[in-house]
């Protein structure tokens, strides 16, 4: 019995680790994240769940709107208006010089 035990453990710790690393990763992802910002709501994540013992996904969610939601509540929105600006001309800028490239045949 002890053996099941430790493996039903095992299993619960690897998803836990996978909705964590899921979660950064889209969080880092939003518009406006910094290293800052990954790290509080990792933090707040984490607090929450080993104060009330629950799994991240019984407390959050899912990970992807738990990290939409993070964002938002974490980045001011000035800073992520201006980082979804930045990221539109980045990508129009690539876009252009993708067609250039392909013109030119390089």
């Amino acid at each position: 019995m002890a053996k099941k035990d430790q493996r039903t453990d095992a299993a619960r710790e690897k998803d836990r680790e996978r909705w964590m690393a899921r979660f950064q990763v889209r969080l880092a992802m939003q518009p406006g994240v910094d290293r800052a910002v990954v790290l509080q709501a990792v933090k707040d994540v984490t607090a929450h769940c080993a104060e009330t013992g629950e799994h991240p996904r019984t407390a959050f969610g899912d990970p992807d709107a738990c990290a939409v939601q993070a964002a938002s509540r974490l980045v001011p929105a000035d800073r992520a208006a201006r980082a979804r600006r930045h990221n539109s001309v980045v990508d129009a800028l690539d876009s252009v010089f993708k067609r250039a490239g392909d013109v030119a045949g390089l």
